[in-house]
């Protein structure tokens, strides 16, 4: 009987399922005795593995089927050595800069079967638990990283002590459609504390955080945290002053009652329920075994996360995320189209044009990642000193947070100034950025000014959403060095730029672009100079038939409600509020002027625009109230025409498929691929989902609308 049939897989069974194209990430766990420093009389001696993989530090070792055999092995070896008197402790730590990140979403992905599910999830409890069952106390060295069941290794550790530099330990798993299945639910809320366990397993993955040393101390996730230069030796003197009673580990105490524990999940579930509607299981289900930890033994506790991983690793929402992961762990950091590094020209001095709402984040932003020079430029004085003002109280903001040193906060604080006059501004800047109104007149103006006083060689970029970056470019000396760079807001959050070239833009240009746009931390697309790119051409098209079915009578609430099973990150008319509606009929009519018969500009947000109100719903309804704000209600005009909810989403996501082959046959990016990059990166589409384009093919949208898929089968998936 194959394994892929049998009711009982072997763990042997699940290594012949991956065969050889697991066999170059299987992690080896080499084992030393330590004699462990200090004391007298004979030495306590820590048998020390190491979970290794073989390859480069900046891949993190993962834990797969054939992995978690090798640490069988090792810690049968060990468990002779501790029978035998030989060790007095076990530790285990990560290769250089790396602990673990936890298991291989490649294996992951190749599990189709609930038996084979089950299997690496005892497989993996099965072995992890017997790091905390030796008979002697364990201990884990994170020294870099730790995620998922990397994370879940520390936690069946007695003892833990972490590298001070370390900035991400968490358990990502609810954000792939999975739960942390090694003991995770089931260990964190004993040693932090539930309110911490509810953040650290469906709170801080549903937001993309993970947590950094200083905070897990904080939080009793480690025990001590220890500077990175000589960690692991200081490690281990930790551990033998802990093995001889010169240092009392003290564990907080955790268990608040019945009704007080019910109540902490109810309130993280309402605050799931208003994010996701229930379209994702993940996040449930964590919280289910959150609150069984209460009661539960661990070996009830156990099982229970194997119930649950034998239901999400062979489900639709894991493959889903586990295809978002990798689009933006893996294909954003090698960007399709861009020209080679080298030809990338050096960045010493920015200049920004503009010092209102938006430039003053750009120029926060390059300041804090570049940390040279950036100075500010505007028509008066007024608001140069306001946009160097609020990029000023950013960085002061940023030290009171703890996120720059003081030292750091002042230095950066010197590096920015502004001005008035662009000639002296601009002098020797190897990047001037625009971020002026939206208006194609105005910037082909700011950048004809601008480039009578730069080099031929600074790179002039536009943060324009949506209009031609060639025609801005138009009448330069060197519209070659011209490039799209559009950030989305809020800058210092939102990862992905769009790198718009023009047909004039050459390749020092775009590759410097790719520089900075990778010196800012940003995950850069590179799309083809056309309206609205490829986020806003999308998003006006799906809000342009939500608003279409309001104008036509389809009441508000059901209009913006219609998308709520999706799961997205927020409604059309909360959207509508973010952006502004003037800057949201801006586009809708720079896109009607290129696409009439596609967009149309509501006459309603016009309404909105003309009377200055900041968007359609009330802010201050109380709960239950019309959210219409009444405002709005006595100035719109809406037909006799209402739709369903369930009319409405289908109207939007057919309109999205339509735009989307649209974007794809014209080449405004360069695989499918990269649309979902785009909507993962810069709207925070629901990684669930999988991406868009997946998303419409499963749902049978991408066939009804334009008669075919947009990617082949089995293509969403790990690669």
């Amino acid at each position: 009987m194959s394994a892929s049939t049998r009711d009982d897989v072997r763990p042997e069974d699940l290594v012949e399922l991956l065969g050889s194209a697991a066999a170059g990430r299987v992690t080896r766990f080499p084992v030393q005795d330590v004699p462990l420093p200090g004391g007298t009389g004979n030495p306590l001696v820590l048998a020390l593995i190491t979970m290794e993989d073989g390859r480069e530090a900046a891949r993190p070792t993962t834990l797969g089927p054939a992995g978690l055999l090798e640490l069988r092995a090792a810690l049968d070896a060990v468990a002779e050595r501790v029978a035998a008197g030989a060790v007095q402790a076990v530790g285990i730590t990560g290769k250089p800069f790396v602990f673990a990140a936890g298991a291989d979403l490649q294996d992951v992905a190749a599990i189709t079967t609930p038996a084979q599910a089950r299997a690496v999830a005892r497989l993996g409890h099965d072995q992890l638990r017997r790091l905390g069952e030796l008979g002697v106390p364990s201990f884990a060295f994170v020294n870099g990283p730790a995620l998922g069941g990397g994370l879940e290794v520390a936690l069946h550790c007695t003892h833990r002590t972490v590298s001070a530099g370390v900035r991400q330990l968490g358990l990502p798993e609810c954000a792939l459609g999975l739960v942390p299945g090694w003991g995770g639910t089931h260990l964190l809320p004993a040693l932090v504390g539930l309110d911490a366990a509810l953040q650290l397993v469906v709170t801080d993955p549903l937001a993309s955080r993970t947590t950094t040393a200083a905070q897990a101390l904080e939080i009793g996730l480690v025990d001590v945290v220890l500077e990175p230069a000589d960690f692991l030796e200081e490690s281990l003197a930790w551990a033998g002053r802990v093995l001889r009673g010169e240092v009392v580990v003290v564990r907080r105490q955790v268990d608040p009652g019945e009704a007080s524990w019910d109540a902490a999940v109810d309130a993280v579930r309402a605050r799931v329920d208003a994010r996701l509607h229930g379209a994702a299981p993940a996040p449930y289900r964590a919280l289910e075994l959150l609150r069984r930890a209460r009661t539960d033994d661990r070996d009830a506790g156990f099982a229970a996360e194997d119930d649950v991983l034998a239901e999400l690793l062979v489900s639709e929402e894991l493959r889903s995320g586990v295809y978002a992961f990798d689009l933006t762990r893996r294909r954003a950091k090698r960007p399709a189209g861009a020209p080679d590094a080298a030809l990338a020209r050096p960045v010493t001095r920015v200049g920004v044009v503009g010092a209102g709402l938006m430039a003053s984040q750009l120029a926060l932003l390059l300041l804090r990642r570049l940390q040279v020079p950036v100075v500010l430029t505007d028509l008066d004085a007024e608001r140069v000193a306001a946009g160097v003002g609020r990029v000023r109280e950013g960085v002061a903001d940023l030290a009171r947070r703890g996120r720059l040193s003081p030292d750091a906060a002042t230095r950066l604080s010197a590096l920015v100034s502004g001005s008035t006059d662009p000639g002296a501004a601009f002098a020797g800047a190897d990047w001037v950025i625009e971020a002026v109104f939206e208006d194609l007149a105005v910037k082909r103006s700011v950048l004809a000014q601008v480039e009578q006083v730069v080099s031929p060689e600074c790179v002039l970029a536009t943060n324009t959403s949506s209009l031609s970056v060639a025609a801005m470019a138009e009448g330069l000396a060197h519209p070659q060095r011209v490039v799209g760079f559009h950030f989305f807001n809020p800058v210092a959050v939102l990862p992905l730029v769009e790198v718009a070239r023009t047909p004039a833009t050459d390749d020092a240009t775009l590759a410097t672009a790719f520089a900075v746009g990778k010196a800012l931390d940003k995950s850069c697309v590179l799309v083809r100079d056309a309206p609205a790119f490829v986020v806003n051409r999308l998003l006006m098209r799906f809000m342009g038939e939500v608003h279409a079915a309001f104008d036509e009578g389809t009441p508000a609430e059901v209009a913006d409600g219609a998308l709520a099973p999706l799961g997205l990150p927020m409604t059309p008319f909360a959207l509508l509020r973010l952006v502004g509606p003037a800057v949201a009929l801006h586009v809708q009519e720079t896109l009607h002027a290129a696409f009439p018969d596609r967009f149309a500009p509501s006459p309603n947000i016009a309404r909105v625009v003309e009377a200055g109100l900041p968007g359609f719903w009330d802010p201050d309804a109380p709960v239950g109230a019309p959210r219409l704000d009444p405002r709005v209600a006595a100035l719109v005009q809406v037909g006799g025409s209402p739709s369903t909810a369930e009319q409405v989403r289908e109207r939007a996501l057919v309109a999205l498929a339509q735009e989307a082959r649209l974007i794809l046959d014209e080449g405004v990016v360069a695989d499918p691929r990269d649309v979902d990059l785009c909507l993962l990166l810069g709207v925070g589409w629901p990684a669930h989902l999988g991406g868009l384009l997946p998303y419409l093919d499963r749902s049978g949208v991408a066939e009804r609308a334009t008669g075919r898929r947009f990617l082949p089968p089995g293509a969403a998936s790990v690669r």
